[in-house]
Parts: C-alpha cells; sequence; structure tokens
C-alpha cells in the first residue's frame, strides 16, 4: 500500500527528503521522493507498507510538515527501522471525498466519522467545521474542511478557530475543578467564604457546586443587560452580588446562560488574584499546548472564522421554559472585537475541535495528560454526583446536571450508551462529550449555526458515528 503527499513547487529539495526519511523511519516502509519535470506536475513523496501523509490538493509541504511533527516523526533520540504500530491504525491524510476536501487525520476505526462529516460539508449543512475524538488523550480524529466565511472565500484552514459559545463553560468548569483538586476551594463551601460580598439577600445557602450546575437560582440579572454591560466585569459581578435566588438554591436547575461565566470566574479571581482567562491560559491550555482561548488577543484575530447566523425564523417558545433568560448578544455582535477581546467565560471561548478535544479530554483520561496528571480520578468522578435532574426551568427540556456538565440520562437531549458520559454543547450545535467508561472525548466546532441547540442532527450524527466505531 502506498500513501502519497503531493505539493507545488518546493522551495528546498531537503525539506522532501527530511520528511521521506522520516517517515520511512517511523513506519519502516521505504520511502522515495520523486519530482516530475514540467510545470503543472506536483512532486510527490511516497512511503511504501507503512503509514504516510496524503494532501488532496497542492501547496501544503508546511501544513504537511506541520502535521508530521504534531504526530511524533519528528521526535528526538535515535531512530528505529521497525515500524511501530500507530495507535488505532491511524492514517494521516488530506483528501478530497466527492469534490468536499477533508484535511487532518483519521484513524481507519473511525473512518465512518470522515464519512459523515464529508457527508454534513458537502450537503450544506455545515459551511466550515472540525470534528476530533481522542482516547486515552491520544486523538484518533482530527479533521477539518469547508470554509471559514459565509461567502465561501476563505478554507478552513488547520489553525481555524471560531467562537464556540457555551463549550467555554466547561472550560471555566475546569477552572475550578483543578482549584478543587489543589485543595484550594471546596466545591461544599458556600460562595460567599471566597466572595464575601455575594452573601447577601438570601445568598448565603448557595454553594460552589449550585453555580457549576445552573442550580444557585441567579440565571440572568433583575436589569437587562448589553453587550457593553457584558464587557464591563466589576458591573456583572456587582449586580450578581445584589440579587436574591429566584429558587432556592440547589433544588433546581435553570440555565445560567451568561451569568455562569461571571459567577464562577469572580470566585476564581477572588482565590487567584487573577482573571479566569488568564488562569486558564497558564494553568491548562498553556501547559497542554492547546489553542484555546477566554478573552483572544489581537495576534490571533486573522484566524477566526466568525460565526454564521441560523437561517430561517427562531422556533416557537417552548411552553415548559418557566423562566426566560435574555440572549442579550446577536451572532453578528460577536463578529466585534470589543466581543473577543473581553473574557466572557460563559460563551466568549474560542478554539476548534482538535483544542476543544484536547482539553476536555484530560477528564475521560482520568485527570492524566500526556506529560503530567491535571487533576486527580477523584476529582474527575465528582463531576457525576448529581445536583439535579429534571424539566430545566430556563430551557423547558428534561437534563440532569453534574458538577460542571450535564450527565447521561434516559431523558437526556444528548444519547450517548454509557453511565459515565458528561457533555454540554454551543449556541447554534457545538457539542463536546467525555465519556470516562471508554476514555473517549468527542468534539465538533462549527461556524454554520442552527436553531436546534443540543438536537442538532451534525452532531448527533457524528457522535452516533464515534460509538458505532467504539463498538467495532
Amino acid at each position: 500500500m502506498a500513501y502519497a503527499l503531493t505539493g507545488r513547487q518546493v522551495a528546498e529539495q531537503e525539506t522532501a527528503a527530511q520528511l521521506c526519511s522520516a517517515l520511512s523511519d517511523r513506519t519502516g516502509g521505504d520511502g522515495c521522493w520523486n519530482r516530475a519535470q514540467g510545470a503543472g506536475h506536483p512532486e510527490t513523496l511516497r512511503v511504501r507498507h507503512g503509514l504516510g501523509i496524503s494532501l488532496g490538493r497542492p501547496g501544503r509541504w508546511e501544513e504537511a510538515l506541520a502535521e508530521a511533527r504534531d504526530v511524533g516523526y519528528f521526535s528526538s533520540g535515535p531512530r528505529t527501522r521497525h515500524p511501530p504500530r500507530p495507535p488505532h491504525d491511524a492514517t494521516w491524510r488530506s483528501e478530497n471525498v466527492s469534490s468536499m476536501e477533508i484535511h487532518g487525520s483519521c484513524s481507519n476505526q473511525f473512518s465512518a466519522v470522515r464519512e459523515a462529516f464529508a457527508d454534513s460539508l458537502r450537503s450544506g449543512a455545515d459551511v466550515g467545521a472540525s470534528v476530533a475524538v481522542c482516547i486515552d488523550g491520544e486523538p484518533v480524529v482530527d479533521l477539518w474542511g469547508g470554509h471559514a466565511d459565509q461567502a465561501r472565500t476563505r478554507p478552513w484552514q488547520r489553525d481555524t478557530i471560531t467562537n464556540v459559545w457555551s463549550i467555554t463553560k466547561t472550560m471555566t468548569a475546569l477552572c475550578v475543578l483543578v482549584l478543587a483538586d489543589r485543595g484550594e476551594l471546596d466545591l461544599s463551601a458556600p460562595v460567599a467564604k471566597y466572595w464575601p460580598e455575594f452573601g447577601i439577600a438570601g445568598k448565603d445557602r448557595v454553594e460552589i457546586r449550585h453555580l457549576l450546575s445552573h442550580t444557585a437560582g441567579l440565571p440572568d440579572w433583575d436589569q437587562p443587560m448589553t453587550l457593553d454591560d457584558l464587557c464591563d466585569w466589576d458591573k456583572a459581578t456587582t449586580l450578581l452580588t445584589r440579587q436574591t435566588p429566584r429558587w432556592e438554591p440547589g433544588t433546581r436547575s435553570g440555565y445560567h446562560r451568561f451569568t455562569h461565566g461571571f459567577l464562577i470566574g469572580e470566585v476564581v479571581r477572588r482565590i487567584c488574584r487573577q482573571s479566569i482567562g488568564t488562569f486558564f491560559a497558564d494553568q491548562i491550555a498553556g501547559p497542554l499546548g492547546a489553542d484555546f482561548h477566554i478573552g483572544l488577543a489581537a495576534e490571533h484575530d486573522h484566524r477566526v472564522s466568525n460565526g454564521i447566523p441560523a437561517p430561517g425564523p427562531a422556533p416557537a417558545p417552548n411552553p415548559r421554559v418557566t423562566i426566560p433568560v435574555g440572549s442579550y448578544v446577536t451572532t453578528q455582535e460577536t463578529w466585534s472585537t470589543r466581543w473577543r477581546r473581553a473574557e466572557i467565560p460563559a460563551a466568549a471561548g474560542y478554539g476548534n475541535a482538535r483544542s476543544v478535544a484536547a482539553i476536555q479530554s484530560v477528564l475521560a483520561s482520568a485527570g492524566r495528560t500526556p506529560s503530567t496528571r491535571l487533576l486527580s480520578e477523584t476529582t474527575c468522578r465528582a463531576v457525576f454526583d448529581e445536583q439535579s435532574h429534571g424539566i430545566d426551568l430556563v430551557l423547558g427540556i428534561p437534563l440532569r446536571f453534574g458538577t460542571g456538565y450535564a450527565l447521561h440520562a434516559d431523558d437526556s437531549p444528548i444519547s450517548t450508551p454509557n453511565l459515565h458520559t458528561c457533555y454540554w454543547g454551543g449556541r447554534g450545535g457545538s457539542l463536546v462529550v467525555n465519556d470516562l467508561d471508554t476514555r473517549m472525548t468527542f468534539a465538533y466546532v462549527m461556524n454554520q449555526m442552527t436553531h436546534k441547540g443540543l438536537t442538532d442532527p451534525r452532531s448527533r450524527t457524528l457522535l452516533q458515528a464515534t460509538y458505532k466505531a467504539l463498538n467495532t
């Protein structure tokens, strides 16, 4: 079997030779580099009887080298001539699937995920998107494709990032779990222990775990908020200290759409003396080398794919919603630099499926990372301590909340076969799922938004394909 790596003119022949040698040593194959003569003829790199990289379009040598480095083709130390077995029979390639370019890597075992992803792009359900699956913290699927803009003039690249909306809440929750694991925070302690001004107007009974599970009774502000208000941390948090819970804390869930991030973020700030975006970057994303940001620096603006508003009218109001909560921000408003720069830790995180899966896989891997341990297994299991189960007062759908995540349940909008599964999604359709029974993390991130929320068929189809592959 041969896999081909093609590109246009290669500036330096040794670049191809280096990649050829590395691939040959990695796979035990026999690598050769051939240059066809004449304009329009691509160079071709082949590795026979082994693992290779295949590009479906020209001009991607630099990207191929980056992919090769990511999976350890260029590793320090002596090279071995015997072919180590790639994890999950991984085949690294970028290919054209029925005129739809899909880039990245996918284990042969998970080929159904690749096909489902291609179908979503080909049908137009997705404009630009990425999907990733990790097993034991190792990527077995890392795919991207489509376009980064609604006009379809810019391709979605390997490093394209977008606003993932409420998937950011899972990153915020992870910050709290890290502090709890270090003994700097008690999940059952009153919030006022760390934020004294909070403990008035009946909020002395609100505990940290209530903030994480949307059961604190503070799903919204008592006054309408604007984008400017959401970008004013002091105003947003001060207003929350003055409010009275709308129900007895800890008894029911009511989705804290925006308040979640400010409530948790202020607790983190009081403990660490730094913003939650800074803590997240220093203690989680940075050590993991993950391209996810809560508060996006200007240097990353050129990589952003703006969200594309959901087509068609919004659905009719859900009659089971007891407490309506303001949306406050339109998709178009998130295109602004004001939104990007602000630390809005319930909704304004930027990343892609690869970075979401890389970070969240810490939970599915019982707290371990490739180089260290971020959480204890005990803390990971604390996520599954049920905090509420029933019709959410704000969303009007059945939800079972644990500590920081929604949990597997028979009436859950996300169907998973395993008991120790937690998840959450972002406005418009993005989704992350952690399955501790299979040590799997699934992430899907896109720019085309819909009104379907956690029932979005795009993420459901990809997740079902993932579980089907796990069972083969």
